[in-house]
């Protein structure tokens, strides 16, 4: 098991869990206690996880240079972010991905979902903004603290300029170091967390709670085609570019983040042919893919809505438009503080479902497909930064469209 990636060893104890649940039924129910102990590891970090992540990476951003382009960057994060949590809650309300559980056979005796109440859009709105950090971090409301971290990085982008000697910055780094180690740490033991998980769950509510997850795969994505549809076809329209020219040239993006499920590894590639195949000039390539692999997930904005949306069918639970709305911006904001850990999709996952009153246990019924989902989210993650970097570079005047059209020409 030490050779295989953690992953791997995820989807294996999966399957251990479904076969030692089914085959042994009530008698493992013990094995729950090791499961819940599991994700209060993860739990206990979340918040600080969230804020020191957000902190470092807009902190780091220098406001004197970043100027307009930077503006443009941000808003163009933001816009698709949101249109990918809301696809996401749309995708999951249209389809059902959750339906094929009755929830009246999982919530037996003892088990009451607390209500999640309807809110007016202004109250949505309000509910954004903290009016006490201290209380929001107690309470690990993480959408304040979301809101408040990216207030502060900025305010600690500014002061690092004007005040070079400020070390609060490196400070901050020191620290997302330690509690990344410490969830590293922590997500080690995630085969046996998830093991101990599916079989309890397995063993109390039967295998019927596996059913969905094939639905819920192909609801993602489909979803995530029509996204990467719409996406572009917005991007061809505004850049003024042929719709399949632009699928063409970022081919080889695509194949590398799929097979690869990293952002991070896919960079280089991006770079490359950023200026190779889309012909986007290095000034604006160079700032807005490496922030986009730090600030811009569109592909975990999805996952986190459309997952929500499934396990609120899965347990009954209804939600009104405002609490849809929420959720997608909740997904979007959510996405900013994704960290590159072994199992990020789970920590991910961590992080919202206890926002919208869902029982945490429920994350576990997703382990087994986490790896086909961050094939996924990594698609779509590394195609919408290459994508805004082409609208970035439209407003800048900064595309080549001979090369676009026909790539750069090797000289012999």
């Amino acid at each position: 098991m030490k050779k295989m990636n953690l992953l791997t060893q995820i989807v294996i104890m999966t399957i251990m869990g479904v076969v030692v649940g089914s085959l042994f039924g009530e008698n493992v129910g013990f094995l729950s206690i090791i499961g819940t102990l599991f994700l209060r590891l993860i739990q206990m970090s979340i918040v600080l996880l969230v804020m020191g992540q957000i902190i470092e990476a807009v902190g780091e951003l220098n406001p004197k240079t970043l100027g307009t382009m930077g503006v443009k960057t941000f808003t163009i994060f933001l816009i698709s972010s949101v249109l990918a949590g809301g696809m996401g809650v749309l995708f999951g309300v249209l389809f059902q991905p959750g339906s094929g559980i009755d929830s009246a056979s999982i919530s037996g005796e003892g088990f009451k979902m607390a209500e999640v109440a309807a809110m007016s859009f202004g109250e949505t709105i309000l509910n954004f903004f903290p009016t006490n950090i201290m209380q929001a971090l107690a309470e690990g409301n993480i959408v304040h603290v979301i809101v408040f971290s990216i207030l502060f990085g900025l305010a600690l982008s500014y002061v690092r300029v004007e005040d070079e000697e400020n070390t609060i910055l490196d400070i901050v780094k020191r620290f997302n170091k330690i509690i990344l180690r410490l969830i590293s740490m922590v997500m080690l033991i995630a085969p046996i967390g998830i093991f101990a998980l599916i079989a309890s769950t397995i063993a109390n509510m039967g295998l019927q709670v596996i059913l969905p997850l094939l639905k819920y795969l192909g609801v993602y994505a489909l979803g995530t085609l029509v996204y990467l549809v719409v996406w572009f076809l917005l991007t061809s329209f505004f850049c003024r570019v042929s719709f399949f020219r632009l699928i063409y040239n970022m081919t080889q993006i695509a194949i590398m983040a799929l097979v690869t499920t990293s952002s991070a590894v896919t960079l280089p590639t991006e770079l490359k042919d950023a200026r190779e195949k889309l012909g986007i000039e290095e000034r604006v390539s160079k700032l807005v893919l490496p922030l986009g692999m730090t600030l811009n997930s569109n592909g975990s904005a999805m996952h986190m809505a459309i997952t929500v949306i499934t396990i609120s069918q899965i347990y009954g639970v209804e939600y009104s438009m405002t609490n849809y709305i929420y959720i997608a911006f909740l997904a979007a904001l959510a996405s900013l503080a994704n960290a590159v850990v072994p199992g990020a999709g789970l920590v991910s996952l961590a992080i919202v479902v206890p926002q919208m009153n869902l029982p945490i246990e429920s994350i576990a019924l997703f382990a087994g497909v986490e790896w086909f989902v961050g094939m996924l989210r990594t698609i779509l993650n590394v195609t919408a930064d290459t994508t805004t970097a082409l609208i970035v570079a439209k407003t800048e005047d900064a595309i080549d469209y001979g090369i676009f059209s026909h790539g750069i020409i090797q000289e012999v």
